[in-house]
């Protein structure tokens, strides 16, 4: 199919969490709309039913056709219809005793993850769209693979052009010596390693987030690029201003050092890093233990964390939050809530992980951080270029696994804080609009190539 076709302004937007409040995945594609919508793209989009329908362009909603997917959808389907309380509890927990023994028999025959069977009803209702004529373009983004796979199916089916987008490295890599070429035992890993190959293959255009993410994938796939295979780049993905936020507030100190994070949290990615740094720091300036607070939203702790509050009695340290979703009282949305509480922090925590992948992984908090003016605390592992994002706007930075390092960036942040001269970070926010004026420009630099 002729490459001036991706100029037409139908596009078929795949996105299986669209329009879910405080979802990374999801906000990595919604915040483009606006800007899709300024160039004169006309979008339809599929998802899941488990975001808010949007009223601004078609968006039809799918219920995945396994039952394991069908288990997460309703759940989040149930709470944006009546909350988390007595209904939601009552009926998530009938839907899974009922779908339990089949859930069972998709894990023993299949071994994918969840939402791969939304794939399916995303591409017999692409299939109709396209044999329609009423699309140009097939984009596909995640998040959850299986807006790639539907995308898959209708271009070899019906050869449209198919643009993806790849959120996180669908090769999982265990150490910087393995470039991901040998085939994973996990049947999900083996599909997600198949996966990548089809997308080189048959995609026109596709990007990751990260010059790592590029620099492997290049590496298992020397035909990206080429003439028949997906032309590939990087794309930093940005975020828009959080809550609708315009500029940083002025940052007022208090009688309490507040450090604050934001995010999901696991034993490659918890807060214990920070519990630990702080028993030594408590140590040699004994008063600290009454100015020191750490802040956790949008996530429930990792074991490693409850376990060191309990070992270390930090029960009055560390507070932890939970997901902030939408507010009825106020009208807020999560959102919203979040990025009021970052900006009431002194000091925000961005984990990176210890994982081999955080090499092609950068969080997407850290993108909504730029946007509050407050200063970071980024603790990251084999990522230069998330090193010098940080470094060129100002930032305290430590290496994963490095305790003194870790012990001396809390120290400085801690006599920072107590003479009034934290570090005052860059204004340098990264922005949704620049992403897709680099993904418009890739592909109209490269179809006017050819």
């Amino acid at each position: 199919m002729s490459a001036n076709k991706l100029t037409q302004n139908r596009w078929l937007i795949l996105s299986h969490g669209f329009n879910m409040d405080g979802r990374a995945s999801s906000q990595t594609i919604t915040d483009k709309i606006p800007y899709l919508l300024d160039n004169k793209i006309q979008p339809v989009v599929f998802s899941a039913i488990t975001g808010i329908k949007d009223q601004r362009f078609p968006h039809r909603q799918f219920l995945a056709w396994g039952p394991a997917a069908f288990r997460f959808d309703f759940r989040h389907w149930i709470a944006n219809q009546y909350g988390r309380g007595f209904i939601y509890k009552f009926l998530t927990r009938t839907v899974s005793v009922l779908l339990a023994p089949l859930i069972g028999l998709e894990k023993l025959f299949l071994g994918y993850s969840s939402q791969w069977s939304w794939a399916m009803p995303a591409f017999i209702h692409g299939y109709r769209l396209i044999r329609a004529g009423k699309v140009d373009v097939v984009y596909s983004t995640g998040g959850a693979w299986s807006a790639h796979l539907a995308g898959l199916w209708l271009k070899k089916v019906t050869g449209i052009p198919w643009i993806v987008e790849i959120h996180d490295p669908l090769v999982i890599r265990k150490s910087p010596m393995d470039e991901g070429f040998e085939q994973p035992k996990n049947r999900d890993a083996r599909f997600r390693h198949y996966l990548e190959k089809q997308i080189i293959r048959y995609a026109d255009f596709a990007w990751w987030f990260t010059n790592g993410a590029v620099h492997y994938a290049k590496a298992r796939n020397p035909n990206l690029n080429t003439s028949g295979n997906a032309h590939g780049f990087m794309v930093l993905p940005g975020a828009e201003p959080p809550g609708g936020l315009s500029a940083a507030k002025q940052h007022l100190y208090g009688d309490t050092l507040n450090l604050s994070h934001s995010g999901s949290l696991a034993k490659d990615r918890s807060l214990s890093t920070i519990l630990n740094a702080l028993e030594g720091l408590f140590k040699k300036y004994p008063d600290a233990r009454e100015h020191i607070r750490v802040h956790a939203y949008g996530a429930a702790l990792d074991s490693l964390t409850v376990e060191a509050i309990s070992r270390l009695s930090y029960q009055d340290v560390l507070i932890a939050h939970g997901r902030l979703e939408k507010d009825p009282a106020t009208g807020k949305s999560g959102r919203e809530r979040v990025v009021e509480k970052m900006q009431e922090a002194d000091v925000l925590i961005l984990l990176h992980g210890n994982d081999e992948w955080c090499a092609e992984y950068i969080p997407s908090k850290f993108y909504e951080y730029l946007w509050t003016g407050r200063p970071i605390w980024g603790i990251t592992h084999r990522n230069p270029q998330l090193d010098e994002m940080l470094s060129e706007r100002g930032a305290y930075l430590s290496q994963e696994g490095n305790v003194e390092g870790i012990g001396m960036a809390l120290e400085r942040i801690w006599l920072d804080w107590r003479e009034r001269r934290l570090i005052e970070p860059k204004w340098l926010p990264l922005g949704v609009d620049q992403a897709v004026e680099q993904i418009l420009t890739e592909i109209k630099y490269k179809q006017e190539a050819h």
